[in-house]
């Protein structure tokens, strides 16, 4: 089996429809979509996923179709690491019973390798839960796309920066969402939801304590291979913001879960950064939308001016 596997070429069957994120994010039952942003003007700047919304169904939807197939790409991107890289110092563990190059800093702890194929097996099983979530919410595979920008993450030939691509960045956005959903899940009175998102939720605490604690360990004696992990984190933090989806700000439907990611290792200034990064991704949108609205009007007053 290769290493290192390109995202284009990921196996999916005839249910599931890749989209770019631009796609992704403009269906209007998403989160961020245009009903989102409709209904907004009727409760002000609080945007959170709660019952009340009026696409908080097609929205709750929509974010569980995001968890099933974005559980997909974290066992993929884990299923990688734990496959692509030799262990260090130990000859014949590489992909086939290859040895990877050390120069390159391609090799990985065993330690490490055991704790992503504990991983694996935890989002195997999260999918089937998915799965079965969604079935309980009345959709099917495939009614929403898939957006594949998380397995991206898990692409590097490093294997710090898959951690902080993955363990960091991906699996803490699962933290947000997972909060979230079990809050949605607590009420809107549905302890089926609440319980099962509860549930993965402690794996993801674990998994990115996980990512955290290696990423440390790995770079302990190369702060510069350190500060390049954190720097890639930091762009996929701010795409997996996905436009401020996810910020502390209640215009944002996913909320920031501090306390959790606290758990999960990270410290308070790092929290503080995601955060940054998260509003700004959030006003960066708004800007985007506001210049689009301007443009828009300009070119109906100027149709109608030459009508």
């Amino acid at each position: 089996m290769r290493t290192y596997f390109p995202v284009e070429e990921l196996a999916r069957d005839e249910r599931f429809s890749k989209v770019n994120m631009r796609e992704r994010m403009a269906d209007p039952r998403t989160l961020a979509g245009d009903s989102a942003t409709t209904t907004r003007k009727s409760r002000g700047n609080n945007n959170r996923l709660v019952p009340s919304r009026r696409d908080a169904t097609d929205a709750a939807r929509a974010l569980m179709h995001g968890i099933f197939v974005g559980e997909i790409q974290a066992l993929e991107g884990a299923g990688r690491t734990c496959h692509d890289f030799a262990v260090s110092n130990v000859p014949g563990t590489g992909p086939s019973g290859a040895d990877s190059d050390p120069t390159t800093g391609n090799t990985v702890p065993f330690a490490l390798k055991l704790d992503m194929a504990r991983q694996a097996w935890d989002e195997a099983r999260h999918v089937e839960i998915s799965v079965k979530l969604s079935d309980w919410m009345g959709t099917e595979i495939g009614q929403f796309a898939e957006n594949t920008v998380l397995f991206e993450a898990a692409c590097s030939t490093d294997p710090v920066l898959r951690l902080a691509g993955v363990n960091r960045a991906l699996e803490g956005l699962a933290i947000d969402v997972f909060t979230t959903m079990k809050d949605f899940g607590d009420l809107a009175g549905d302890p089926y939801l609440e319980f099962c998102e509860d549930w993965m939720l402690a794996d993801e605490v674990t998994h990115v304590k996980m990512g955290s604690d290696w990423l440390r360990k790995v770079t302990e004696n190369d702060p510069d291979r350190r500060k390049k992990a954190l720097d890639f984190q930091n762009v996929v933090d701010k795409l997996f913001s996905y436009g401020g989806t996810r910020s502390d700000s209640e215009e944002s439907p996913i909320g920031l879960a501090r306390r959790f990611r606290e758990l999960a290792g990270f410290s308070d200034a790092e929290v503080a950064d995601i955060a940054a990064v998260s509003l700004a991704a959030l006003d960066e949108r708004k800007s985007s939308v506001a210049k689009m609205r301007d443009q828009a009007v300009t070119e109906m007053a100027d149709q109608l001016g030459t009508a």
